[in-house]
């Protein structure tokens, strides 16, 4: 049990000086490489232009966690995994092409091309949902969910620290649900996560608000195909992994991704009402309307980092009813979702986008 805590805590601390170091040195020898769009204003919260490199070092991370990961269990060749050999050919597409998105402004229809060819690569590696006893449904509902995730989180990249935050409690509740699933681990999943969480601590020092620097479309097309990943495995299929019903991992879910559910949900259903496509950007977001209100930046993170902590606890605490076989009280924990849904809707009626000058 020491070995595994003392692994553990050496591949989070990794993750978090690789992710820090990267950062510095990005900062150092960029000062405007990765700003694109430096006039535009309309989408980007921060009317200051500032790199967009932070998925850089995410990345880099992922890259080394892998190679850390097989030198100290020399006996494991991860490449002869076929599920993680899809997880790196997914993330390395998803990260070239929020690269490529940084740098050139790529097209809609190349995101979406993109991100269903990353479904398609964890279905044909063996990775999926597991919901129904129906291959293709299943497949369907795999590449579906990869798209909405890597849409939403990048959606939700909208002010300093968000994406991040999100990103950081929902991969620690799927971290803790696959030890409640599975036994306490230090599996090459384990370690793949834990050195996530540490490199967005990393990035997180950095784009707090006041950030100096953003994490990018290659940060959060990366991050976002790592959140569909493990969030597929251990959350969406953990009733089915634990031999329960299998919609029970869709509540389990929905309770850790409420931020980004609730941010996703307000967004479309106000431009719907305006009249307006749900896919182009704007500053009607939910931590926007917080700004309207009267909170300063700081604190619209501190109310996403209370959200995203609650969401962590009740979906693992769900997670540990399933496993226990005390089904019905699990459903009480979607009382959260209406509670922060309701909360953060009525503050964008409530408090509108100021008038245009």
């Amino acid at each position: 049990m020491t070995v595994k805590i003392l692994q553990l805590l050496g591949f989070m601390i990794g993750g978090v000086v690789i992710s820090f170091v990267c950062n510095i040195l990005l900062l150092r020898f960029s000062r405007s490489l990765g700003i694109r769009n430096k006039n535009d204003i309309t989408v980007r919260w921060s009317s200051e232009s500032k790199p967009s490199l932070g998925g850089v070092s995410l990345f880099v991370v992922f890259i080394f966690a892998g190679i850390a990961y097989s030198i100290v269990f020399d006996e494991v060749n991860i490449f002869q995994n076929a599920r993680y050999v899809g997880l790196f050919l997914a993330a390395s597409l998803a990260f070239a092409m929020g690269l490529a998105d940084d740098a050139y402004d790529t097209k809609p229809l190349m995101k979406l091309t993109v991100q269903i060819l990353c479904g398609v690569i964890f279905l044909v590696t063996g990775s999926g949902i597991e919901l129904f006893d129906n291959t293709y449904i299943d497949g369907v509902l795999t590449i579906v969910w990869v798209i909405l995730i890597m849409n939403s989180l990048n959606m939700l990249d909208n002010m300093d620290g968000i994406t991040g935050t999100t990103s950081f409690f929902i991969l620690s509740a799927c971290l803790l649900s696959s030890w409640l699933i599975f036994d306490f681990n230090t599996n090459i999943w384990s370690l793949l996560l834990i050195s996530m969480l540490g490199a967005l601590l990393g990035f997180l020092s950095m784009n707090v608000h006041p950030s100096k620097l953003f994490m990018g479309d290659a940060g959060s097309q990366f991050v976002g195909l790592f959140v569909a990943y493990f969030s597929m495995e251990f959350l969406l299929n953990s009733g089915t992994l634990l031999e329960q019903h299998s919609w029970l991992g869709i509540c389990v879910a929905a309770v850790a991704f409420t931020p980004a559910l609730v941010d996703t949900l307000t967004v479309v259903i106000n431009r719907l009402k305006r009249g307006q496509s749900p896919m182009v950007g704007g500053k009607d977001h939910t931590t926007h309307h917080l700004v309207y209100s009267g909170m300063k930046d700081l604190k619209v993170w501190i109310v996403f980092v209370v959200i995203g902590l609650f969401a962590t606890l009740f979906s693992v605490a769900m997670v540990n009813l399933i496993k226990l076989n005390t089904i019905v009280p699990v459903l009480f924990f979607l009382a959260y979702i209406v509670f922060v849904f309701i909360l953060l809707y009525r503050n964008t009626i409530k408090y509108p986008a100021p008038p245009k000058k």
